[in-house]
């Protein structure tokens, strides 16, 4: 099976989702400091990937290395950041009106926009742990004036400790129900977000692994935006799920333990 990975193109460069794949909410999954140090060896190019906006970079280098992983905040790439560096591709030094947390806001920031509820440009709804009533109203009003519709990400739930949470996707179409808009969803499983992540690294597809633990946003993500792909077995979709689905991963796997000598053998 790990032919199949790489039998007939080289692999120099790894993206790799977080949750389910890397950790489980604070607790590191076996193997994941070890395929980081072995991407970090080898000298591979690698990007951590996720559709989490509610931290910055930053916070999420802190929260992996107190798992004990340590990846650099330049090697990690959020929806947020996708969705702020796209916008102002879009329309530079617009207006937004945002409904998120840090990691959302900081990213918009950088990238020169002015948050605003007076006749923004956009409406950009993330994740929040701490979604209001009041934020959700502001935002359909808006959305109903004529603001662009953008969400950073589909996900309809996320994990916590004492079991599923409603995110960004469910809250989207609260906001869709209510206006008849739909909104642009910037993070996986739009290939925008791959390409802009193989665009950071310089990558191009046809050398490029993605790992994940969803079928139908990491999986389909990657073969949509031209990569190889690997679903581990620790996240969200069973493995006797995968023929369920109506396209399939490059190869599968337990754990990214199984991927640390993939890794170090590529490298020699």
């Amino acid at each position: 099976m790990t032919e199949e990975l790489t039998q007939r193109r080289p692999v120099h460069t790894w993206l790799t989702d977080m949750d389910g794949v890397l950790v489980h909410e604070e607790d590191p999954i076996p193997g994941a400091a070890e395929f980081i140090q072995a991407l970090k060896d080898s000298g591979s190019r690698y990007l951590l990937l996720t559709n989490n906006s509610i931290f910055t970079p930053r916070d999420l280098r802190a929260r992996l290395l107190g798992s004990g992983i340590d990846v650099p905040e330049d090697a990690i790439w959020t929806s947020a950041l996708a969705t702020a560096r796209f916008l102002a591709e879009q329309r530079p030094g617009g207006s937004a009106y945002l409904v998120g947390e840090s990691g959302l806001i900081t990213a918009m920031h950088d990238e020169g926009f002015v948050m605003t509820d007076r006749d923004p440009d956009y409406v950009v709804l993330g994740e929040t742990r701490t979604y209001s009533f009041e934020q959700i109203t502001k935002a359909i009003r808006l959305v109903d004036a004529g603001a662009r519709f953008i969400a950073t990400n589909p996900d309809p739930t996320g994990p916590s400790r004492q079991g599923l949470m409603p995110a960004t996707g469910s809250m989207a179409a609260m906001i869709s129900t209510a206006t008849g808009r739909s909104p642009y969803f910037v993070g996986k499983p739009n290939p925008l977000m791959m390409r802009s992540a193989l665009n950071r690294l310089e990558a191009h597809s046809e050398t490029t692994v993605m790992v994940g633990d969803r079928m139908d946003t990491d999986i389909i993500a990657g073969l949509e935006a031209g990569l190889r792909t690997v679903l581990v077995s620790t996240g969200s979709t069973r493995p006797d799920r995968v023929p369920d689905f109506p396209y399939r991963p490059t190869l599968v796997v337990e754990s990214v333990a199984d991927l640390v000598p993939i890794v170090k053998e590529r490298a020699e």
